[in-house]
């Protein structure tokens, strides 16, 4: 990964309206109209420059039918920084957390006495 390509997906998600128009792609493709029925505080206009953002970040991918435009969520980018950023130091903590609930599973010993 570039550079250039981490900082446009950093960016794209560092806003949280652009990350809920992911959860909601999360469900499955939707339209620019079914996105700005769930931003009624945002005009059509605002909602496309945040799709651009995530377009141009390539988390969404879009293609067009006729007069509607269909927005796909593209994981991969996520896919690509958890691996690199995320992965090997998630091992490691999920190894830990399972050695505690094994070690709060298991009865206190008794006080020898």
């Amino acid at each position: 990964m570039s550079t250039d390509t981490d900082d446009a997906i950093f960016k794209a998600l560092a806003d949280a309206r652009r990350r809920k128009m992911l959860d909601l792609l999360k469900e499955g493709p939707k339209t620019t109209g079914q996105i700005c029925q769930q931003f009624k505080e945002l005009n059509r206009c605002t909602v496309m420059q945040h799709l651009g953002v995530l377009e141009a970040a390539n988390l969404v991918i879009v293609r067009r039918e006729g007069r509607c435009r269909w927005n796909y969520l593209n994981a991969m980018p996520i896919k690509d920084i958890h691996e690199r950023w995320i992965g090997e130091y998630a091992v490691a903590a999920v190894g830990l957390l399972a050695r505690l609930e094994e070690s709060l599973r298991k009865p206190p010993k008794a006080w020898p006495e």
